[in-house]
C-alpha cells in the first residue's frame, strides 16, 4: 500500500447506517487511514471525540433522530476538522450554521477522500489543488 495523504491519519467515522459505515470504513482503510469507530450513536461519538487523538471526522447529520451538531462543537473546541454527510444536502446548512463541508447522500467515496485530504492539510474546501498528490 502506498503512503498517500490519508496514511496513518486517525479519522472518526460517525454513521448510524451500518452499510454506509462499513463503506466509509473500507474506503478509509484502503487509503491507509486509521478508522476510529465507526460510532453509531451520538453519545459514543462524543466520548470518542473528547478522549481520542483525531486528525479529522466524518459526521452523519442525523444519528437515530438526534443531530450530530453537539459533536461538531466538541470537534471545533479541539480544533479537529470535520465534514458532514446527510440525506438533506445543502439544505442542511441552514440548520448547521457552519462552514464545514457538507456532502449529500448518496456520496462518492472519492469526494469524501478529497475533502478529508483538504481538511487535514488545512486548505479551504474550495481550493482546486488541495486534493492532489
Amino acid at each position: 500500500m502506498s503512503k498517500g495523504p490519508l496514511f496513518d491519519k486517525h479519522i472518526l467515522a460517525v454513521e448510524d447506517e451500518p452499510l454506509v459505515a462499513m463503506l466509509l470504513e473500507d474506503m478509509l482503510e484502503q487509503e491507509g487511514a486509521v478508522v476510529v469507530g465507526p460510532a453509531l450513536r451520538l453519545e459514543q461519538a462524543i466520548e470518542i471525540a473528547q478522549t481520542r487523538d483525531l486528525d479529522a471526522a466524518i459526521l452523519d447529520v442525523n444519528l437515530g433522530g438526534k443531530t450530530s451538531f453537539p459533536l461538531a462543537l466538541v470537534l471545533e473546541e479541539r480544533g479537529i476538522p470535520y465534514l458532514f454527510v446527510t440525506g438533506y444536502g445543502e439544505a442542511a446548512r441552514r440548520e448547521i450554521k457552519t462552514d464545514a463541508p457538507i456532502l449529500s447522500k448518496p456520496f462518492r467515496l472519492e469526494d469524501v477522500r478529497n475533502i478529508l485530504i483538504k481538511l487535514i492539510r488545512g486548505m479551504p474546501k474550495d481550493s482546486p489543488d488541495a486534493a492532489g498528490s
